[in-house]
């Protein structure tokens, strides 16, 4: 079974979320994308938070397809770091073919979050264009320090079968919903 981790703080979900997680189905041919909704992202200010049930039912509610699974999976495992989270899934599914599946707008920061060279080393990576994002790609850390473990789009479906590092880029149906975008309005 090949499975997509989609993880984010969701804050709020909107129809981009959806889209790149319909992408990465579609393109990866995956059976499944698991919607992985942080309690937070330690990278991002937790003040304007949403309580993470909520994030979760209003993520169920724009995950139509019946092939993607919203989870809450690092407050249950008491984690609030990707790689540590991906450690433990990878060990509970070992029979498992995972990509992580990331939103192009987050690449830029990639190279921040803790132990990021691990998760390269250990999934491949599906990056889903985001608008905006487009060409920035191309000169994240991320990308520079894995240009060589760049599989070509054409080939993405074959990507959950290769051994990391491995990723793509994935252009496709754009949306320009930003969550930071949404919660200014809501509060303006």
């Amino acid at each position: 079974m090949a499975v997509g981790l989609f993880g984010g703080s969701f804050n709020p979900p909107h129809d981009g979320h959806a889209l790149v997680a319909e992408t990465a189905l579609r393109r990866l041919g995956l059976d499944q994308l698991w919607w992985m909704v942080t309690p937070g992202n330690p990278l991002k200010d937790r003040n304007h938070l949403a309580p993470l049930g909520e994030r979760i039912a209003m993520s169920e509610k724009i995950a139509r397809n019946p092939r993607i699974k919203v989870t809450a999976f690092e407050q249950a495992l008491g984690q609030s770091y990707t790689a540590r989270t991906l450690e433990v899934i990878r060990a509970r599914n070992r029979d498992v073919r995972f990509v992580w599946v990331m939103g192009a707008d987050n690449l830029k920061n990639f190279h921040r979050w803790q132990d990021w060279r691990k998760i390269v080393a250990t999934f491949p990576i599906a990056v889903v264009d985001r608008p905006g994002s487009t060409l920035a790609y191309l000169s994240s850390p991320m990308a520079r320090a894995f240009s060589s473990a760049r599989v070509d789009e054409d080939d993405a479906g074959t990507l959950a079968f290769r051994r990391a590092p491995a990723w793509t880029f994935i252009h496709g149906p754009r949306s320009g919903l930003s969550s930071t975008a949404l919660r200014s309005a809501k509060s303006g």
